[in-house]
């Protein structure tokens, strides 16, 4: 189990290591690097 701080904090290290401005830009990154895929689920 992940507590939603822990969650927020990996997001928020995340997009200062991949200089993102906001989360939808840091999901697109996700897809195209290969790390998610339209068929992975929660």
């Amino acid at each position: 189990m992940l507590s939603p701080l822990t969650a927020k904090t990996h997001v928020n290290r995340a997009m200062t290591k991949l200089d993102v401005g906001d989360r939808a830009l840091l999901v697109v990154i996700a897809y195209q690097s290969g790390l998610v895929s339209p068929e992975d689920r929660l």
